[in-house]
């Protein structure tokens, strides 16, 4: 195809994404060398905790075209997420024996809902130029997604480490298409959070050890969600009510006040658990949790993690008889790792 025909093909493509759903499509060159660097920094730091597959993979992750031979470049994709009906994220975290779940789990899998849009959007391109060569990439293989997103202008990598854009702030999801199409790239956008620093004066844990640098091992998000075995008993307390994820850095981002809502419905709130309480949530059997949670990102810590996590947020909780009964009918439970954290959790109860 020559020039103006990839020119004209690039604004179809960005027309037809917005069309199924996308806040926002932009095009990406191959070339993060510098992201490159910065990953093995991160990685020697050892910052990525037991997430073993960020290193597995060696380069692939920062050179397309060694993960998926052929790639010349990468469609970025945006899908804004935050659950328009959801109760107040600062009003569960203020309520101690409330459940916080992070926003974008309180619906449907996203990886679903955002690879089956790709699927439908590469499937387009296949239409309109016959064979191609490409792979969609929905956050399940070793891809720089933030960095070709914001090298494709969808926005910038803001101080938490997470993609920052001005109209839509970071509440959406990201997802890839690399192509052997030589479209032509759009441009990155400049940085905008200047001085601000927001995010890491009021992360928890202190995750953010310093602008752009996110020690994994300390967020609440890999905590909870990535850490397989004992939460650091150091950290426990600084978990408060967050039994599935963490938002607060995207809470507090001044970005975030122009938001979009999702506009597809797969987003909404589910069994809502945007209201929830430990307590009932801490009585679900190993049914409860995988019936309820099915199609739901949640489901993939398995209902032994659910639990653990659980324990911890009822052993931040004020003192109750009803926090200590639902704490000693899990005492005996068969998980060592449960019982573990449910005997961390009665002490708490019995002492405060």
């Amino acid at each position: 195809m020559h020039e103006p025909d990839l020119r004209l093909l690039a604004d179809d493509i960005k027309r037809w994404g917005r069309a199924l759903g996308f806040a926002d499509v932009g095009i990406a060159g191959c070339d993060l060398g510098a992201a490159e660097q910065g990953l093995q920094n991160w990685l020697a730091l050892g910052f990525h905790g037991e997430m073993d597959y960020m290193a597995a993979h060696g380069t692939k992750r920062s050179r397309p075209a060694e993960l998926v031979p052929g790639t010349l470049r990468v469609i970025t994709v945006r899908l804004d997420y935050l659950p328009p009906d959801a109760a107040d994220p600062h009003a569960v975290l203020a309520e101690p024996d409330a459940a916080y779940i992070s926003r974008y789990a309180l619906g449907r899998d996203y990886h679903k809902v955002l690879r089956n849009r790709l699927q439908s959007l590469a499937d387009k391109i296949g239409t309109a130029v016959g064979t191609h060569h490409f792979r969609v990439f929905t956050d399940s293989a070793p891809v720089l997604e933030v960095e070709l997103a914001s090298q494709s202008g969808l926005g910038w990598r803001g101080k938490h480490t997470l993609l920052l854009n001005r109209e839509h702030g970071s509440w959406f999801f990201l997802g890839e298409i690399y192509t052997d199409l030589p479209l032509p790239v759009d441009a990155s956008e400049a940085g905008h959070c200047g001085t601000c620093q927001a995010c890491l004066d009021v992360c928890p844990t202190q995750a953010i050890v310093a602008p752009y640098q996110l020690d994994a091992r300390r967020c609440i998000s890999y905590l909870t969600i990535e850490l397989k075995g004992s939460i650091p008993v150091a950290l426990r307390p600084l978990l408060g009510n967050r039994i599935y994820g963490c938002d607060d850095c995207q809470l507090v981002c001044p970005w975030n006040r122009f938001a979009q809502t999702a506009a597809l419905p797969d987003f909404a709130v589910r069994h809502a658990l945007d209201r929830a309480h430990l307590i009932e949530l801490f009585a679900w059997s190993e049914t409860d949790f995988n019936d309820r949670f099915a199609g739901s990102a949640v489901r993939r810590i398995g209902h032994e993690r659910w639990l653990r996590n659980i324990a911890v947020a009822l052993g931040n909780a004020p003192p109750s008889p009803e926090n200590l009964a639902a704490l000693q009918a899990r005492h005996d439970h068969p998980s060592a790792l449960v019982r573990e954290h449910v005997a961390w959790a009665l002490a708490r109860q019995r002492t405060a």
